[in-house]
């Protein structure tokens, strides 16, 4: 997977959100993993397999789900807002006011806009640290490595590579058991910086409107900067 063009799109938006794109880019963009942020070596993708096999099972087992998100950046900022899910391939991220971003997967590339810093920026979904909610089906192994699977405070901590660049970046999706319920997960970028993602209220199997996963801001000519790849 070659990084370099997303590379580029983040430096130009560099003024949207600049941990939102940490949550949102490529899971593993080119550079070398900060040394003391690594959660653990890597025990292979063989590390706990029937609780990898669980949340794999689980996560497959999802048409659609909405929850509440809050988002802890590495600014120290923290912001809120809508999560809605149809798999396979359809997801929105919608803020809450005052912010007016969205980050729209309608199946086939993800769209992020801010009509209050005029920001525009798509991308394949297929490059975005969210394709393991909406893969279809989701499978955790192959391009993806699980390097182990922790309990801690009631949830199952699974800590995945992209396993030719371990190195480079890791995502941990947590799920509490007993009922098996998605809870959030943490990104580590390239860098280090940290991103978190805890989910409440969540909610699957209820009907979604088409239109929640379609691009509805503006025309995309009306944002001043042009930023779109």
């Amino acid at each position: 997977m070659n990084s370099a063009p997303f590379t580029g799109h983040i430096r130009t938006m560099r003024t949207l959100f600049p941990a939102v794109l940490a949550a949102f880019a490529l899971l593993f963009a080119s550079g070398a993993y900060a040394p003391g942020q690594a959660q653990g070596q890597s025990q292979g993708p063989s590390a706990a397999p029937a609780e990898t096999a669980q949340i794999e099972q689980y996560i497959n087992s999802i048409r659609t789900l909405q929850a509440r998100f809050v988002q802890s950046n590495p600014n120290g900022a923290i912001v809120q807002g809508t999560l809605s899910v149809s798999r396979p391939g359809k997801m929105r991220f919608a803020y809450d006011p005052p912010s007016q971003l969205k980050v729209v997967a309608d199946g086939w590339q993800v769209t992020m806009w801010d009509p209050a810093t005029k920001d525009f920026g798509q991308w394949p979904i297929g490059w975005t640290a969210a394709t393991f909610l909406v893969k279809e089906p989701l499978k955790l192994s192959g391009d993806l490595t699980v390097e182990k699977v922790d309990r801690a405070n009631g949830l199952l901590e699974l800590t995945m590579v992209q396993t030719r660049k371990p190195q480079e970046g890791r995502i941990v999706v947590r799920v509490a058991e007993n009922p098996m319920q998605l809870r959030g997960w943490t990104i580590l970028d390239t860098r280090g910086n940290k991103v978190d993602v805890s989910l409440t209220d969540v909610k699957t199997g209820m009907p979604l409107a088409a239109s929640l996963f379609k691009y509805d801001g503006p025309d995309p000519g009306q944002f001043m900067n042009g930023n779109r790849n």
